[in-house]
């Protein structure tokens, strides 16, 4: 890794020194707009909260438009993932969506902890703790993705702790009509059909003052994957449908108001996870497991332009239900009916103001307030099911669910923060960022739930009556962080094409309560006691970075190296002998590594995309108290591949005198990782029987397409060499199937039209 880092430093080098080689070639006007020369578009972000060129901002970022989205087929989270350096997607199956960033991850599964990435529509954050479903989001009519790496505490919050992915939606055109479609149909392995169905519609209701614009989208994507257990064939069937309406009036120059109202409805019939001792793409389970997710946003947002600054509010309201239904039997070797049922209803409320001051002067800053308010009730259900209770004889519960649980719990998030950026000419300037903020977290167990002996019962063959024993109502004790973070950065423009960055940010989580903290275990006393929880981990990013083009604009790179200090992990872990989930904290860990990015033009229709990662991640100082209960050991790598990579190949041709045609080549790599720590919670000299690898594995998609007009229409294939690889190995022994593979081989067409 030292090797590498040196030759990074060269490669660092090397780029410095091009811009004096090239600086004949370029045009002119470059003081006007530097960098700003013919050949590839110059990027613009709001990473920042204001609109800056990708070339300034001091942070490693990669952007897609939603032209390039198109392109390259990206409808979700994967794609995004590809084409990210340092970055990967943790999806065990639909509506499950953990992303690991920079190699900082203990498994990838988070349950109970706040992921590490925080993920943004606009300005609502719809990321959550690990076991909670994450929607995939419609990406159609997108006005841009950002994807922020390394730790964003400053401007975006708890959550952000190694970086933050925003997608950000487009506002209605006030001055003229618009429409499309887009229409997918592809078919996966031998007979699965995939259709994927978006259209738009923006209409302008009174010219430069009012607009709507409309987006809606359908899916049926058919499985992959037989439920043995189920008996169905294809049991991973997708269905989600949702929209999204955006009312845009602009009364005056200086004001604008966006209302925004979306609407998503996931609902896969049963998880893809699999099971490798029955087969490649086979699962099993007594019931479909269910992993739905309906979210409802309504947002309003005022831009408000004073002379040097300009107002922004945000005020979001948001309701996500939820159901997590999933067979336990797992647990004990499908010895025993023993399953959860849990619907969950979540309300989240958010609002931040900010001042941003306009770009030019000496001073450039920002100034804001964020809170953010959560309350998720959760309805628990552990069931058997009625066949098992007849067939050993066991009696007396109502129905067959041997245990409710009714639960509720509240989060708070409250923040003021701030940026400024001193310039000490067009080509000097430092930044520093602070953020002062509080967290709280409470749970409470309400009246109505009841547990009973049914476990002991069932795996020592006990028949009979189960005694019922009421669960008491009870107010859980309130975890609560309170501190700063902050970001300092320092940027020099050496050449007009080159700019050069240093910079040192700090990121954090929600502190965490166990729901079953100090209670012993009722099948094993001898086993562990659940802990309390987990306080806030800390997190502190040292990066360096260059960003640059040359040949007139026909090659961009960036470039970016990093060292992370991570104290204080919050980790999750099981309990052996009845699986009970817990958090608790852990010693420390390093990561350092190196990030790239290259596109060339390197002939007239062509271009090529290369970007990629090498990461070193791995635990640094642990107690054998602290290795006893986490799995854990010192040394160990984290849960991030060593190395990732995408390459893509584009050509654009003329085609039938008036058409496009555009044909490309992507290929993806993803080295292996280490799905968790790899010893036993509470037995730490006993390999965890959950511990294994992801496959280190390569796909390759490639597209055929021709535009004519207003009409798109293309071929492609994904994944062309069928490859199944495992790429998520879930870190839980609940689950019959703990493994996720790459989805076969899919063919298809896409036609668009826009009006």
């Amino acid at each position: 890794m030292k090797a590498t880092l040196f030759a990074s430093v060269g490669a660092c080098a090397l780029l410095a020194a091009l811009p004096q080689a090239q600086a004949q070639t370029q045009g002119e006007g470059e003081g006007e707009h530097p960098g700003a020369q013919p050949g590839l578009e110059v990027i613009m972000v709001t990473a920042t909260r204001r609109a800056e060129r990708l070339q300034d901002v001091p942070l490693s970022i990669t952007t897609l438009s939603q032209d390039e989205l198109d392109a390259k087929g990206i409808v979700g989270y994967e794609g995004l993932a590809f084409e990210t350096p340092g970055v990967v997607v943790n999806r065990p199956t639909a509506n499950f969506n953990n992303f690991t960033a920079r190699g900082i991850a203990t498994n990838g599964y988070n349950a109970n902890l706040q992921s590490t990435v925080a993920i943004y529509i606009d300005e609502l954050p719809i990321s959550a703790n690990g076991n909670s479903t994450i929607l995939d989001p419609s990406l159609y009519d997108v006005e841009r993705i950002e994807f922020l790496r390394g730790p964003q505490g400053t401007l975006f919050g708890s959550g952000s702790l190694a970086g933050a992915l925003r997608i950000l939606t487009r506002s209605p055109n006030l001055n003229t009509f618009e429409a499309s479609v887009l229409a997918d149909v592809g078919v996966t392995g031998s007979d699965s059909v995939r259709q994927r169905y978006n259209a738009m519609v923006n209409m302008p209701l009174v010219d430069d003052t009012l607009g709507l614009r409309v987006v809606g989208f359908a899916r049926h994507e058919e499985g992959h994957v037989t439920n043995i257990g189920t008996g169905v064939e294809n049991a991973d069937t997708l269905e989600s449908w949702g929209g999204r309406a955006t009312l845009l009036w602009e009364p005056t120059d200086r004001m604008s108001l966006r209302f925004l109202v979306s609407r998503e409805e996931s609902n896969p019939r049963d998880s893809s996870l699999t099971n490798p001792d029955l087969g490649e793409y086979v699962r099993r389970s007594d019931r479909p497991d269910r992993f739905t997710g309906e979210m409802t946003n309504y947002n309003v947002t005022l831009d408000y332009e004073f002379n040097g600054a300009t107002l922004t509010s945000s005020t979001t309201y948001s309701r996500f239900n939820q159901r997590f239904y999933v067979d336990l039997a797992g647990t004990f070797d499908q010895a025993i009916a023993f399953a959860l049922d849990a619907d969950a209803y979540d309300q989240n409320f958010v609002q931040e103001a900010r001042l941003v001051s306009d770009p030019g002067e000496r001073f450039d800053w920002v100034v804001g307030g964020f809170y953010f308010k959560r309350k998720r009730d959760v309805d628990f259900g552990y069931r058997s099911n009625q066949a098992f209770l007849d067939a050993r004889g066991i009696t007396g519960l109502p129905d067959e669910y041997y245990q409710r649980l009714y639960a509720h719990s509240l989060q708070h998030e409250a923040a003021a923060f701030g940026e400024l950026t001193y310039r000490f000419n067009e080509d000097v300037w430092v930044t520093g960022g602070l953020r002062y903020g509080s967290i709280d977290a409470q749970s409470f167990t309400e009246p109505g739930g009841y547990n009973s002996n049914y476990l002991t019962n069932a795996l020592f063959g006990i028949p009979g009556p189960l005694t019922i024993t009421p669960i008491a109502e009870e107010t859980g004790e309130k975890a609560t962080e309170t501190g700063p973070s902050y970001r300092l950065s320092a940027s020099w423009r050496v050449q007009p094409s080159l700019t050069a960055y240093t910079a040192v940010a700090t990121g954090f989580r929600a502190p965490v309560v166990n729901a079953y903290a100090g209670q012993p275990s009722l099948l094993d006393p001898d086993d562990l006691i659940i802990p309390f929880g987990a306080d806030s981990d800390k997190l502190i990013n040292y990066e360096v970075g260059l960003k640059g083009a040359w040949f007139n604009n026909r090659l961009i790179a960036n470039l970016a190296l990093y060292q992370i200090d991570w104290n204080d992990i919050q980790i999750q872990a099981n309990r052996v002998s009845d699986s009970i989930q817990f958090a608790t904290n852990i010693g420390g860990a390093r990561s350092r590594g190196v990030e790239f990015e290259f596109t060339a033009l390197p002939a007239d229709g062509w271009s090529v995309s290369l970007n990629g990662s090498l990461n070193d991640s791995k635990v640094t100082s642990l107690t054998p108290e602290e290795a006893a209960i986490s799995g854990a050991e010192p040394g160990i790598r984290l849960s991030g591949p060593r190395f990732q990579g995408s390459l893509l190949v584009n050509y654009n041709f003329g085609l039938m005198d008036t058409g496009e045609g555009n044909a490309s080549v992507a290929v993806y790599h993803v080295g292996s990782f280490p799905g968790s720590f790899p010893n036993t919670p509470g037995q730490p000299d006993v390999i965890s029987s959950t511990f294994d690898y992801t496959d280190a594995y390569t796909v390759v998609n490639a597209t055929l397409a021709g535009t004519f007009d207003r009409l798109t229409a293309g071929v492609y294939v994904e994944n062309l060499f069928d490859d199944s690889s495992v790429t998520y190995v879930h870190p839980e022994a609940f689950v019959d199937g703990r493994y996720a593979r790459q989805r076969p081989r899919t063919v298809g067409v896409r036609l668009g039209y826009s009006f």
